[in-house]
């Protein structure tokens, strides 16, 4: 039995299952696999025909791997009878002694299977797949294409990335499939999958990258997938994208799906991440991730207009935690982060994701715009918190306050009471006491009991001072504020209705 998990995101299921993305066959005259000039141009679109994929199966198909994973699951021996002796009719013949809830519950185990794929990576039989295909496994069962069965042994697993290493013994001189560069990926180019959808072994797909550096999809901690269009179904889950060159650009994640079958788009991680927690893996079993210590979040066009920024874009600082990594390199509140070591960030994913794979400790310079100037930092990355991204968000409304029809804000004072109901402190800003229906807050996404600490870039610290900066803002018709949620807080742009 297949294993899957479900995500619902809009009006379509995520299902997360054991995939593996199809990935776009080789040319015939690039099947130097993999030793030939990987730089060589492609031919020109008029002298082009479609690939054929055969040389590319060949190659890489014998470092593709079958997964088998058994779990014990406990269950009790009065399942399945629990209806019939619920039965009134049952009760009155044999008395209500023999009702479930008055039998002692018996625990019954059983064992659960679920498959995937996996492909390996260097001659020492390390395996590449996903972590939740192997997750809370008793046993691990590899199957190479040769038929050849061998018990596999996790070396280490990042629920975070979904990414896995798996380790098996004995297998002699295996086949290894090369890694690529997703870094280098377009937008277009001709993407394979190989893999065991519902356990049909050595299933090669073909499609194209559809995008690239998909965030916020709702599976992972940290996002950047590969989308392909490739046919990608259950048992797929770890299993290789590949480029036209055969090698690895992917291992195959997830899909958007309605019926938990193939629909067009999928979703695999790039190998560029993947080979930076494989690394961790292979050394600790675990991964350690770099830390800033600050609230960020995305550069909208109004973000933009606000704060005198050229365009929408990178990752504007909203907090700096006292003490941190970003506090101690001279980072501020109001910051916009544009780069990291060089590149630039195209949203607040972007720069969080590629803060956590640098190694703690490790230096680097971040590109930043501050009151209108371009300015670079350099800052030591830390050890992120054990705890980190738990936060409790601070929830609830009062009756009274001052109400700005303009923007549907009702404000209240921040009242001892209410400081320590919420977590915050006297004086350090406004309670939001209320959103009305449809109004500019509303659409914004602020709720009561969250806390207003600037208005166009001004502390306040009672309801007076707030209204007051909203009048004087009526001229612009907008409102930049800083809004506390919990720990964190972010910068909100309201236009007047």
């Amino acid at each position: 039995m297949t294993s899957r998990r479900q995500v619902r995101r809009g009006s379509l299921l995520l299902t997360v299952l054991m995939l593996t993305f199809f990935v776009p066959a080789l040319p015939a005259r690039a099947l130097d696999l993999f030793g030939g000039d990987k730089n060589a141009p492609a031919p020109a679109a008029s002298a082009m025909t479609l690939p054929s994929f055969t040389e590319v199966a060949k190659a890489a198909g014998p470092a593709v791997v079958h997964i088998r994973v058994a779990k014990a699951v406990k269950g009790t021996d009065m399942q399945g009878l629990e209806e019939m002796f619920n039965n009134p009719f049952f009760e009155r013949f044999f008395g209500p002694q023999f009702r479930p809830d008055q039998q002692p519950k018996r625990q019954k185990k059983s064992t659960q299977q679920a498959q995937g794929s996996g492909f390996i990576i260097d001659k020492e039989g390390h395996i590449l797949t996903n972590s939740h295909v192997v997750e809370n496994a008793d046993s691990i069962t590899v199957i190479l294409s040769d038929k050849r069965e061998f018990k596999a042994k996790t070396v280490g697993s990042d629920p975070q990335t979904d990414v896995a290493l798996i380790k098996i013994d004995g297998a002699g001189d295996l086949p290894v499939l090369p890694l690529g560069d997703s870094d280098k990926l377009e937008v277009g180019e001709w993407a394979i999958a190989i893999g065991n959808p519902f356990g049909l072994e050595q299933t090669v797909t073909v499609g194209v990258i559809s995008a690239k550096g998909r965030n916020r999809v709702g599976i992972n901690n940290y996002e950047s997938f590969i989308q392909t269009d490739a046919a990608i179904n259950p048992g797929n889950s770890g299993g290789p994208l590949l480029n036209i060159r055969g090698e690895a650009i992917g291992i195959n994640s997830a899909i958007f799906s309605r019926s938990g079958g193939y629909m067009g788009i999928g979703f695999a991680i790039p190998i560029n991440m993947a080979k930076g927690i494989e690394k961790q893996l292979a050394v600790s079993g675990k991964v350690t991730r770099g830390w800033l210590g600050v609230s960020i979040q995305d550069v909208d066009d109004k973000l933009a207009q606000s704060f005198n920024l050229p365009k929408a874009g990178g990752a504007l600082l909203s907090d700096v935690q006292a003490g941190t990594p970003a506090a101690k390199a001279g980072l501020r509140q109001g910051d916009v982060i544009v780069k990291l070591n060089g590149t630039a960030l195209t949203d607040s994913a972007d720069l969080r994701n590629r803060v956590a794979m640098l190694v703690p400790g490790a230096k680097a310079q971040l590109t930043l715009i501050r009151d209108g100037k371009e300015q670079n930092f350099d800052v030591v990355i830390g050890k992120q918190p054990e705890n980190f991204g738990k936060n409790d968000n601070a929830q609830g409304s009062e009756e009274s306050g001052d109400v700005s029809g303009q923007y549907g804000l009702d404000l209240r004072e921040l009242t001892p009471e209410l400081a320590e109901r919420f977590g915050y402190h006297e004086g350090q800003g406004v309670i939001i006491g209320g959103v009305d229906d449809g109004s500019p807050a509303d659409l914004a996404g602020l709720k009561p009991g969250q806390l207003i600490e600037e208005i166009n870039r001004k502390p306040v610290k009672n309801v007076d001072e707030a209204v007051a900066a909203i009048k004087k803002s009526n001229a612009q018709k907008r409102l930049l504020l800083k809004v506390r949620v919990g720990r964190g807080s972010q910068y909100v742009v309201l236009s007047a209705q």
